[in-house]
């Protein structure tokens, strides 16, 4: 007999406040929050099922009422959605051990604020090939400091000055593919980040696997101005996002 394949799987994190995108998350939670005709947390899950997953766990705590109401069972995104509820923060891998029953060996991990065009697939299927704990979905970020920036020595003279410096990083999606062998770095019920996981498997030398998204796109929302912008991005490259719909052939 032919063993069963385990679902593909995601957990979508969605407990937290939002509070840098008050006061509009003061009635919304922010996975809510609309980008043109839909909610941040509908794009993503067109998203997921076109890519493969037919399994979403949303882990919820803020307004989760209002989450539960508007996504549903998932049926009409080709999903099957259950929900488990944050009594109390957990942070943003916490919460996995609430569900630890329900995760295959390998899965998906996203903040339910997401707004990309990453191909979750391609991300599984590197971070199975790699045999990885955790891969980390990564995008350039480019940060610029509209000041005049001064370097000093140890007597406070100056030794180098640049105007209005721009510095490149490396920086996490919010979008993680993770082996249950995560589960192991924390206690259930105990508040874990993903900078304490990060940290954790350092320390142990268990190697942190990276998935570049550099081609792509990615929108911050995290303030109302980068809220205002992505709406205005999105509403432009709607067909980019989701290239699957009436907007735009696939891709």
């Amino acid at each position: 007999m032919t063993a069963t394949a385990a679902p593909v799987t995601a957990v979508m994190l969605a407990g937290g406040l939002g509070s840098r995108l008050a006061p509009l998350t003061a009635v919304l939670p922010k996975p809510l929050v609309p980008i043109e005709r839909e909610s941040i947390a509908e794009i993503l899950l067109q998203q997921l099922g076109h890519r493969g997953v037919s399994r979403v766990i949303v882990s919820v705590g803020y307004l989760g009422h209002l989450i539960e109401a508007v996504l549903g069972d998932g049926t009409r995104f080709g999903l099957d959605i259950t929900y488990q509820r944050e009594d109390t923060p957990l942070g943003t891998v916490g919460p996995l051990a609430l569900v630890a029953q329900r995760l295959p060996d390998d899965f998906l991990v996203l903040n339910g604020d997401v707004l990309s065009d990453i191909d979750f697939a391609a991300l599984l299927r590197q971070h199975v090939a790699s045999g990885a704990t955790l891969t980390v979905a990564t995008y350039p970020k480019e940060v610029r400091v509209d000041l005049g920036v001064l370097e000093t020595d140890g007597d406070g003279r100056v030794v180098a000055f640049v105007e209005k410096p721009r510095y490149d990083f490396t920086v996490s999606m919010g979008v993680y593919a993770m082996n249950r062998r995560v589960l192991g770095y924390f206690s259930p019920g105990q508040a874990f980040g993903f900078d304490q996981l990060v940290l954790a498997m350092i320390a142990r030398g268990d190697p942190v696997h990276t998935f570049s998204w550099r081609g792509g796109r990615w929108l911050d929302i995290g303030r109302p101005a980068d809220y205002a912008v992505a709406q205005e991005r999105f509403a432009a490259e709607r067909s980019i996002y989701l290239p699957w719909t009436a907007d735009g052939a696939d891709r």
